[in-house]
């Protein structure tokens, strides 16, 4: 095979795998393909937790063991390991492959290069690193829990190019355009969990479900930050408390929501995490760890602007989306994105890498894994509600 064929292939594997986008967790996703004599064969994902991984699912719809000089294509490292659906390994040397072309390595230290070497001992040829920056960056959300042991806690934002989410007058829909707020909904359906901040919910009344075209309206876990319970003072309730997926939603609150507004959301079925705090304002490196023992991978803070500049300003923020539209206002009274840090030098900013970058329309995205500089000076003043 040549190497324009690797990538062709390898490109068709990672398609494979986006069928089951945000499917899968806690596991990753991964697309396979068999080529024999240049032509693709069989082919499979993986299509939830539990079922079968994409190796096996491709071998197996083969029907017959592949023909000799046979090359496997798969996104991710094949498992060595049995779990719950056998070693990948094993599959792929009991079918008799002789090569074995590769994306991304295994990010789980005590797997990566395993399977490698496995199939190395074996005879088989591997190849690895074909269309390895976009089959690692497939799998966000599970490289960083199974590094870390917690959650990816992503914020996205949508800004004018002077970093503006509404005039003066708070008039903000929409800054971005349909395929900008289109790609932001493909997002929602990766994410385990959404979260965001009282002042949304009172302001827009968002649904948080993720609306795709040609695709059942998707709900994921929806975290309401609300440190004091304001979204339930007033009688007419936000969708997210009372639309068909209610159940879905947890309040993120303090002891001072006070236990009747508590009792007053459980009995709608939403669910309350309360944590102790005595500002008021909800502890963010403990609402990450009570996701990690939740089993909730991922958290995309969708806003508002204090929750997620709080967020940033607390080192919690592991991961940016900046999508930006075509637009000045050019007044220094038009509403900011991001406040909270005295960033006095170049080397105290936060910094973006890995970056990602995308055209939506008229509208760009920047994506990337969010650096900290050594030291973060905080204007505590400015988060003064929970």
């Amino acid at each position: 095979m040549s190497a324009a064929e690797d990538l062709a292939q390898m490109g068709h594997a990672l398609q494979l795998a986006k069928r089951a986008w945000g499917a899968t967790h806690p596991n990753p996703m991964v697309g396979c393909v068999l080529v024999e004599n240049g032509v693709v064969t069989a082919e499979g994902f993986h299509e939830r937790d539990g079922g079968p991984h994409a190796e096996r699912a491709a071998l197996s719809s083969l029907l017959r063991n592949p023909v000799a000089g046979a090359t496997l294509y798969v996104t991710l490292e094949p498992c060595s390991s049995a779990g719950r659906t056998g070693a990948c390994t094993d599959a792929i040397l009991a079918a008799g492959v002789r090569r074995v072309v590769v994306g991304a390595t295994d990010p789980n230290p005590a797997h990566a290069g395993r399977g490698y070497d496995v199939l190395r001992r074996a005879g088989v040829e591997v190849v690895t690193g074909v269309l390895e920056e976009e089959c690692r960056d497939l799998n966000l959300i599970f490289n960083h829990w199974v590094t870390t042991g917690g959650p990816l806690i992503a914020a996205k934002v949508a800004t004018t190019i002077d970093g503006r989410i509404a005039t003066r007058t708070g008039d903000s829909q929409w800054i971005t355009g349909e395929e900008a707020r289109a790609d932001v909904h493909r997002w929602r359906r990766l994410f385990p969990s959404i979260a965001v901040g009282a002042g949304t919910v009172m302001t827009d009344n968002p649904r948080l479900t993720a609306r795709i075209e040609g695709e059942p309206e998707w709900c994921p876990v929806r975290f309401v930050f609300d440190g004091r319970l304001r979204t339930v003072l007033d009688h007419r309730l936000p969708k997210v408390y009372t639309d068909p997926f209610a159940s879905r939603t947890i309040v993120v609150t303090t002891q001072h929501g006070g236990e009747g507004y508590m009792r007053k959301l459980r009995a709608l079925g939403v669910g309350v995490w309360v944590f102790e705090s005595p500002s008021g304002r909800v502890p963010l490196g403990r609402f990450r760890a009570r996701c990690a023992s939740e089993g909730i991978g991922g958290v995309l803070l969708e806003g508002g602007a204090q929750l997620i500049s709080r967020a940033l300003a607390e080192r919690q923020v592991d991961y940016f989306f900046g999508y930006q539209a075509p637009l000045l206002f050019a007044d220094d009274k038009a509403k900011s994105v991001l406040s909270g840090l005295r960033t006095e030098k170049l080397s105290q900013a936060v910094r973006l890498a890995d970056l990602r970058r995308s055209v939506l329309g008229d509208d760009g995205l920047v994506r990337g894994r969010v650096v900290y500089p050594e030291k973060l000076q905080v204007d505590e003043t400015l988060f003064s509600l929970g």
